[in-house]
C-alpha cells in the first residue's frame, strides 16, 4: 500500500523549488538535477517522492550557496530545466534572507553514503580518523 502511495506521489509534478513546512520549520526540496550538484557543491538527498534535499558541509553557507546560484545563471549557459531550478532556489533563498519573520538555520542530517571495498572513507568517518592519526 505504501510503495502505491508513493508512487502516485512520485508522478505528480512539481515545483522545481518549494518550501516543505512542518510546524514552524521548513525546508527546500528541489527537482534533482546533478547539475546543481556539479555547480553547487552541494548534495542532494534523494525524497520519497522523487524530489531531493539540499545538503551541504559547513563550508557551505546559505548565502555562499546564494551567491553560487546567482553566478551560475548569470553564465547563461544552464538547460533551461536546471535554469528553472536554480531561480527557484535562488528566490526561495532570497525571499527567506529578506524576510524579518524568517531565520535561515544550517542543520545537520545523516546521510548514509555507500562505498565500494577500495574507496577510502572521508575523515568524517571514525575509522577516517583513525587512519588520519595513525
Amino acid at each position: 500500500m505504501v510503495r502505491l502511495a508513493q508512487s502516485k506521489v512520485a508522478r505528480q509534478p512539481h515545483p522545481p523549488a518549494e518550501l516543505v513546512a512542518f510546524g514552524r520549520r521548513a525546508v527546500i526540496a528541489v527537482n534533482p538535477t546533478k547539475t546543481l550538484e556539479q555547480r553547487t557543491g552541494v548534495v542532494l538527498v534523494p525524497l520519497a517522492d522523487g524530489r531531493a534535499l539540499i545538503c551541504f558541509d559547513e563550508s557551505m553557507t546559505p548565502a555562499r550557496l546564494e551567491l553560487t546560484i546567482q553566478d551560475a545563471l548569470d553564465d547563461h549557459d544552464l538547460p533551461d530545466e536546471d535554469g528553472r531550478i536554480f531561480e527557484s532556489i535562488r528566490d526561495v533563498l532570497k525571499e527567506a534572507r529578506r524576510s524579518p519573520a524568517v531565520e535561515l538555520r544550517p542543520q545537520h542530517i545523516i546521510v548514509l553514503e555507500h562505498v565500494s571495498e577500495g574507496t577510502p572513507r572521508r575523515n568524517g568517518t571514525a575509522q577516517g580518523r583513525a587512519r588520519q592519526a595513525r
